[in-house]
């Protein structure tokens, strides 16, 4: 008989991670079911007589697999079903879709099923017996075709997520139920890969982690615990790519989530804090030196978007500054001056709307705050930036956070892109 792999355990909860093609409880194939296998664990650890108790307060789709939690008490069963039913339970899911899925967004669609073919589809609003579905997802990354996309669930919908992204055009790769093009055979690429619930007992927020087995998207797979700070881009056995979330200082909340699945790791270059994109770390201390190296030989090619007040020129721009520590500021100065470090970057202007233009910006230096200072130097501030920027229009725009995104980075003769995106729409009309 089949033993659940068992991520945790204490007298109240039990949580699994199952299979996929399993089914969740006993169904008209007569199969195997996880719920049944998980009683005669317990009825064999512990020497239960007679059946052993254990409540189901999910599902899971019998293709889909990842964690599972159920109850071993009748008392916990009643609080975790509760968790599930107001939504406080917090799900995530991770899926290969089909195509050029779209950066993220919100999925609100009115969902109806049909108990006799067991499938479910998108009604207009206000059709009899259907039920809103909402979820929200964010593409990770993008190859051959597909995208690799994050799902949170708002709600719970028979196949809701199936059937949401193939209405847009995005069917879940290996879905024999709503992707026509599923080729005969081919597993769904479906996991729910985290699961948060608060104790019953205990009342505190506990959360399992279980990570796909895909042979795809290797490195955004490894990298989903850290998924609120970043999403994985590539790694090997020297070195690790990952498109950093903006917030999370790379020598803080990044590396320390990061070293928790990487051991051991370091950190060879910076972005700040509120940048978002493309941060490389070395895994063995010989590629350290050796990255360190190509950083500080500008022996890599770093380009950059970002969102500016009014339309710049293209062209290279050339400016020196002194870095002012204890203020944390890069001061502009004469280049006879002491201390006085060359930036030099190009600006490619790709899209201009009202006052705010998306740019492209080429490093060819590699200074503290350089694109901020130099973008502000030419008139042209970053928007969002308030060291450096236009204050008044960041509070009219709403921008807390500088629009910067490290899009593109070549080092040892490898190119990686980050999925993020600017997107200058968002500013069409300034936010009074």
């Amino acid at each position: 008989m089949m033993t659940p792999h068992i991520l945790f355990e204490d007298n109240h909860l039990l949580v699994v991670e199952k299979p996929e093609n399993l089914p969740v409880q006993a169904d008209a194939s007569g199969d195997a079911d996880l719920l049944s296998l998980c009683k005669a664990y317990i009825k064999e650890t512990y020497h239960k007589p007679g059946e052993a108790y254990l409540g189901l307060v999910h599902r899971l789709d019998r293709p889909v697999g990842g964690v599972m939690v159920f109850a071993k008490t009748s008392k916990a069963a009643t609080r975790l079903t509760s968790q599930f039913k107001d939504r406080t339970a917090h799900k995530r899911y991770v899926a290969i879709v089909e195509g050029n899925a779209p950066a993220g967004g919100e999925c609100v669609d009115w969902l109806i099923k049909d108990e006799r073919t067991n499938t479910t589809r998108v009604v207009p609003a206000g059709t009899d017996g259907a039920k809103k579905a909402i979820l929200r997802y964010r593409t990770l990354a993008r190859e051959n075709g597909t995208s690799l996309v994050d799902v949170e669930l708002l709600t719970g919908r028979p196949h809701q997520i199936r059937v949401q992204l193939s209405s847009r055009g995005f069917p879940i790769v290996g879905d024999m139920r709503y992707n026509p093009h599923a080729a005969p055979g081919t597993q769904i690429r479906l996991w729910s890969y985290t699961l948060t619930v608060k104790h019953p007992t205990l009342q505190e927020p506990m959360t399992f982690w279980s990570i796909p087995a895909w042979r795809e998207y290797p490195a955004v797979l490894r990298c989903l615990p850290a998924h609120e700070v970043c999403s994985g881009v590539y790694y090997d056995d020297d070195i690790l790519v990952v498109d950093k979330n903006a917030g999370a200082e790379v020598e803080g909340a990044l590396l320390g989530e990061l070293s928790a699945i990487f051991d051991p790791l370091y950190p060879v270059h910076r972005l700040d804090a509120n940048t978002e994109g493309l941060v490389v770390f070395a895994r063995t201390e010989a590629m350290r030196d050796r990255l360190s190296d190509a950083f500080y030989r500008h022996e890599t090619q770093k380009i950059y978007r970002a969102i500016v007040v009014g339309r710049p020129q293209d062209g290279s721009y050339t400016h020196f500054a002194k870095k002012d520590a204890d203020a944390a500021y890069m001061r502009l100065c004469r280049e006879s001056d002491p201390e006085a470090l060359r930036m030099e970057l190009a600006v490619r202007v790709l899209e201009t709307k009202r006052d705010l233009s998306l740019v492209e910006i080429r490093l060819f230096t590699g200074r503290t705050h350089q694109i901020r200072v130099q973008m502000s130097a030419i008139g042209h501030p970053v928007l969002g930036d308030d060291k450096y920027g236009d204050r008044e229009r960041n509070k009219r725009y709403k921008k807390r956070r500088q629009c910067l995104l490290a899009k593109r980075l070549t080092i040892l003769d490898k190119t990686f892109e980050s999925t993020k995106e600017l997107n200058l729409n968002e500013f069409t009309e300034e936010k009074r």
